[in-house]
């Protein structure tokens, strides 16, 4: 028998600043009873979904940067999902900001959960790769401080066996690096959940604007054939306070095709039956670590040389 596990994308459109966190779980709601409607297992949100994303804005005030942080999930304003989670028999993926008081500070990180369809938290996972920078940097249209407002994570890239397969966690930029994939893949991950909030424009490097959609299905894409896994990608999308950033939300197969995707920039639902049994063939044959994998040996011309091979 097939091991089907349907999947939702649930895309969000813009967060203004202005829009409360029971406005913001209000639409989550709205997207998660269409998604149990037509018979999901897991909804699937972006990255720091209950918010504009603050990273975009030069912050000092402590208590100001503070706002945009959950001190506790479920906290009182996200509390219906969870009990809706609960009633409709439906899991989900939340990705927010969460501030922790530990080892005697305060402490801020970018932050995934996976919740189970009894409305449990089962799976915590913190962003280990933080793009952009910490100073203040007035010649950008836009900031992208991620580097200043949180730590990087300090849980590692876990798989959890639930929901009838083994499921992982990743955030936003772990998307282009292939080790946050390969660690998950070598834990036996059959499906990778993941939230982004990405720009169309990089005012680092402008000549990649065009790229932008291409670059960011091609990581994901690359990540699930190479490591025999399912993914549901999914953005908040569209004019953000003034920032434009690339929807794209899409469910992907271990054969790195694009099974569904957003047709637009808006609160939208994608959905797909995943079979997670089609990891089976990638995992045991092309992408049979075991076999096939040699870690001893990456670095052996390095050892040997002292340095890298000439050109």
């Amino acid at each position: 028998m097939p091991r089907i596990v349907t999947m939702a994308a649930a895309q969000l459109g813009p967060i203004p600043r202005s829009e409360t966190r029971a406005q913001v779980v209000e639409r989550l709601l709205v997207l998660m009873r269409d998604a149990a409607a037509r018979g999901a297992d897991i909804i699937v949100y972006p990255e720091a979904a209950l918010t504009a994303f603050f990273p975009h804005w030069w912050i000092e005030d402590e208590a100001e940067l503070d706002s945009w942080f959950e001190t506790a999930m479920p906290s009182n304003e996200t509390a219906p999902l969870f009990a809706e989670a609960k009633r409709l028999k439906i899991g989900f993926h939340l990705g927010y900001c969460e501030l922790a008081h530990e080892q005697g500070r305060k402490r801020r990180f970018n932050t995934a959960i996976l919740v189970d369809k009894s409305g449990a938290i089962i799976g915590k996972y913190r962003k280990i790769h933080l793009p952009g920078h910490a100073g203040h940097e007035p010649w950008r249209p836009f900031q992208n401080l991620e580097k200043r407002y949180f730590e990087i994570g300090d849980l590692g890239w876990r798989a959890w066996r639930t929901m009838g397969g083994v499921m992982g966690l990743m955030i936003c930029n772990d998307r282009r690096w292939p080790e946050a994939w390969r660690v998950l893949g070598l834990q036996g991950t059959e499906m990778v959940m993941l939230g982004y909030n990405t720009p169309q424009h990089d005012p680092a490097m402008p000549q990649t604007d065009p790229l932008q959609d291409f670059h960011n299905h091609l990581s994901m894409q690359a990540g699930c054939y190479a490591n025999g896994t399912w993914a549901v990608c999914v953005a908040k999308a569209g004019v953000e306070e003034g920032i434009m950033q690339i929807g794209g939300s899409c469910i992907i197969a271990p054969s790195g095709q694009i099974v569904a995707q957003a047709l637009g920039r808006g609160d939208e639902l994608v959905m797909a039956a995943c079979d997670l049994d089609a990891c089976t063939p990638y995992k045991e044959t092309m992408f049979n670590f075991a076999r096939h994998r040699r870690p001893e040996h990456y670095g052996m011309i390095v050892e040997r040389t002292g340095s890298l091979p000439p050109d």
